[in-house]
């Protein structure tokens, strides 16, 4: 079965589509400058033949452990987590008995304690993902993960380390070259969220024995269009990439501050945290921008969908659905009456019907809907997933006018943090980390 969107219920006889068709030209152009400097290796991976060897020669190593410990926060952890979910989901039930990865991407004592108390060091490898080498809740982890393996395998500690971090410089790779610690590197212009398929979700991949052929070959299938060093604008225009974003940055246009990824393929849940960071953190700068919002079929229906469907009619929606997910078991023929139109059938034919039903419901409520129909669900596929929103978000940031490769109000937030700790430097910081604690506060009891 083919990958299709469904541009059907997407109400584009409403909205502005020409005006950013129009543009198609100049951002070609715009693409061809891009890629062409090596500013946008999410779309032309030049790294992936080097990639494929180090993970290569990475296989036999990982083979020895039992237990992955990912240390990341943000794009360093939601792409490998939403992986896990979806090509390795025995982790989560009864009697797994194969490779686990586990992922600490928050400041958790208790999580971090846990992890400690329970796994084996010997059959662990810890992985610790920074671009930088300087985010402090992923180092933070670094540090005291280092002290128990020290503790725990003496001087053979670093052999159950890997880093992924910068190829050259920062905190990270110093640990690297101090220690021997074996080390990958992020590419240069390679944002977190834009990271998946490098050595940051792919390590993880390799690990649970993942198809990475696959997935990056789903990725180029849409990437390698738009870093044709000849595309044109007529081109661009026909591509779905640049049609979402259209399709984007026109709903902005007309008040649509809210986009649903509403996933109805239930192991593939975890990808709209995924694109929640990545459309939130890319687009939503200078006072413009919508609001991601993760929903998962049909779990969601008994709870947000309320809102979706009644609610404030400032919402759009992207629906995930794949037609050839499993069938599962039949219901049984003696169900009581009031059951009747589910005797014999497939349990899988109820998550179609769901699906189609909330698709239909949302339309006739307002809310302009494009379905993403993936022909299967395996990593191909994924993939081909990952590359058209990535390309979908940078196209809709350069639509509207702003950046979709930095984070700068993200920083602030970090740099208070890091005033709160008493990091050296950061005078204007901490007199406003001042102000804020010494303020009168209106404070009571519940």
């Amino acid at each position: 079965m083919s990958d299709i969107l469904d541009w059907t219920n997407a109400d584009l006889d409403t909205l502005d589509m020409a005006a950013y068709a129009a543009r198609a030209e100049t951002m070609a152009a715009r693409l061809r400058e891009e890629t062409g400097a090596g500013r946008l290796p999410f779309l032309t991976m030049p790294y992936e033949a080097a990639l494929k060897k180090q993970l290569a020669d990475l296989e036999g190593y990982l083979d020895r452990f039992e237990h992955m410990l990912l240390l990341g926060i943000g794009g360093s952890a939601l792409g490998a987590r939403a992986l896990q979910k979806a090509f390795h989901p025995s982790q989560d039930r009864p009697g797994h008995r194969g490779k686990s990865l586990w992922i600490a991407d928050n400041v958790d004592a208790y999580a971090l304690t846990a992890y400690m108390d329970s796994l084996p060091p010997e059959k662990t490898v810890v992985v610790t993902v920074s671009k930088s080498g300087g985010t402090i809740e992923t180092v933070g982890q670094y540090f005291i993960i280092k002290e128990w393996m020290k503790e725990r395998l003496g001087d053979a500690w670093a052999d159950n380390m890997l880093l992924v971090t910068d190829a050259e410089k920062g905190f990270l790779r110093g640990e690297a070259d101090a220690y021997g610690i074996k080390a990958l590197p992020v590419p240069d212009n390679l944002g977190g969220r834009y990271s998946v398929l490098s050595a940051v979700g792919l390590i993880p991949a390799l690990f649970l024995s993942m198809d990475i052929d696959a997935l990056l070959a789903g990725a180029r299938e849409v990437a390698d269009v738009l870093a044709d060093p000849a595309l044109s604008g007529e081109t661009l225009a026909g591509t779905q990439a640049f049609r979402l974003a259209a399709w984007g940055a026109a709903l902005m246009d007309k008040g649509f501050t809210e986009m649903i990824f509403f996933a109805y393929i239930p192991l593939w849940a975890s990808f709209g945290d995924w694109f929640a960071q990545l459309w939130a953190e890319s687009l939503g700068k200078e006072g413009k921008g919508s609001q991601p919002v993760p929903a998962v079929g049909v779990t969601d229906q008994h709870s947000v969908n309320q809102m979706f469907m009644d609610g404030v009619r400032n919402k759009a929606c992207l629906f995930l659905t794949c037609p050839s997910l499993p069938d599962g078991p039949d219901f049984p023929e003696d169900l009581p009456d009031q059951f009747a139109y589910v005797r014999g059938k497939p349990f899988g034919e109820l998550i179609r019907a769901e699906g189609l039903g909330t698709r239909m419901a949302l339309s006739r409520s307002g809310v302009p809907l494009v379905e993403i129909r993936m022909g299967a669900d395996g990593p191909r596929q994924a993939g081909k997933l990952i590359g058209l929103l990535g390309a979908a978000t940078i196209l809709t940031g350069w639509l509207m006018g702003i950046n979709p490769l930095d984070q700068p109000a993200v920083e602030l937030g970090k740099r208070l943090a890091k005033a709160r700790m008493d990091a050296d430097g950061l005078a204007e910081e901490k007199a406003h980390l001042a102000a804020f604690l010494n303020a009168n506060r209106d404070e009571r009891e519940f």
